[in-house]
């Protein structure tokens, strides 16, 4: 590559041609009568919007994910883009013809290919120097210009998912779909690279929809957060909605570690082994479960409301660890703790619950 080209490259604005919205409408899928994998889900990426795709293994993301891209085909329900079908009774269009942008979980480089012949691919519509620039572009835009007559072995983990991204990029779709797209790299460079993607995705202005199964990364990446659990929706919203009301313990544990207790409402309280816990919205008499987050206890050697023994503590650096025998539990009580708040000795100490981080579901609607 010559030097005037990267310069051209840099200078030119890769933005979309627009960005749209991606709707699904009742979306059922299934590999057969006995393995349905997606659930009636209606759902929508708005346009310009990054919506994170969350749930364990098995809940449906990813067939979601092809769905849109025209790799599988829903049993019932309909695809739209910017209201137009483009999946459903009446249509279905190829993926090529979609304007949907996928990035692959391993990158999906080819190695016998340079870096701008990887990126310039898909730029089959373009005359061969309209292809190479637009693949300049889209490689100036994750910063590896550099290396478009390298090859892909040569790169790191991290430079090749900014490879793969900018091979998504450049025909500039409305719409780019990224699975697990940093599930391969190290925790260090992880934050490094989605931090670099999130900041390309947002300045393309490309509606973005990215499969995890990682609570944090969905909340450091999407505007708004889409919760499955087998091939059902369980909840959508963004990130402090999710985790402040949880639809569910599901919900709820998704975004925290948890302590479970289970009691009956009597006089409008739950009696659990760490205090009793009003429930307004609960019938006397219905069943419930109180969780309680890890970060739920304050902890003195003085004064609280409950007595606990500490059974074991790690240190994680800036917090503690903590296991208790609190009286009543069966099973030991954890917290998270800031790092000094008892001393090395401390072994019988107080608890006492800190409310915002205690949450009530009534026992029989937790269905999800």
């Amino acid at each position: 590559m010559k030097n005037g080209e990267a310069q051209t490259a840099s200078r030119v604005t890769a933005g979309v041609t627009f960005a749209a919205r991606l709707a699904f409408e009742n979306i059922c899928h299934s590999f057969g009568p006995e393995a349905e994998t997606l659930r009636d889900v209606s759902l929508a990426a708005e346009p310009g919007e990054v919506l994170c795709l969350l749930g364990p293994s098995g809940s449906g993301k990813t067939t979601l994910l092809r769905i849109a891209a025209g790799i599988e085909s829903q049993s019932t329900g309909r695809v739209l883009l910017n209201d137009r079908e483009i999946a459903g009774p009446s249509v279905f269009l190829p993926p090529e013809k979609r304007s949907i942008g996928l990035v692959f979980q391993d990158f999906a480089l080819f190695p016998h290919l340079t870096i701008l012949d990887n990126v310039r691919f898909g730029l089959t519509a373009l005359s061969g120097e309209e292809a190479r620039r637009e693949a300049l572009i889209a490689l100036s835009r994750v910063g590896l210009e550099h290396y478009a007559g390298s090859y892909p072995h040569v790169l790191s983990g991290g430079e090749q998912q900014r490879v793969a991204l900018a091979r998504a990029l450049a025909p500039r779709p409305a719409v780019l779909l990224m699975d697990e797209p940093f599930s391969g790299l190290d925790s260090r460079l992880k934050d490094n690279v989605r931090a670099e993607t999130l900041a390309i995705l947002r300045e393309s202005r490309a509606t973005a929809i990215v499969v995890t199964h990682d609570a944090e990364e969905a909340m450091r990446m999407a505007d708004r957060i889409a919760l499955l659990r087998d091939g059902r929706l369980v909840q959508s919203g963004r990130a402090e909605e999710l985790y402040l009301s949880p639809a569910n313990l599901f919900a709820a544990g998704f975004f925290s570690e948890l302590n479970v207790f289970d009691g009956r409402v009597a006089n409008g309280v739950v009696d659990t082994p760490v205090g009793k816990i009003p429930s307004p919205d609960i019938a006397d008499g219905a069943k419930a479960t109180v969780a309680v987050r890890l970060t739920g206890f304050e902890v003195s050697e003085t004064e609280g409301e409950i007595e606990a023994r500490i059974l074991s503590r790690r240190f994680l650096g800036v917090v503690e660890l903590l296991e208790f025998a609190v009286s009543g539990a069966e099973k030991p009580v954890r917290a998270r703790i800031r790092c000094g708040a008892l001393s090395a000795k401390a072994r019988d100490i107080w608890l006492s619950l800190r409310k915002s981080d205690v949450l009530l579901f009534e026992t029989q609607r937790e269905s999800a």
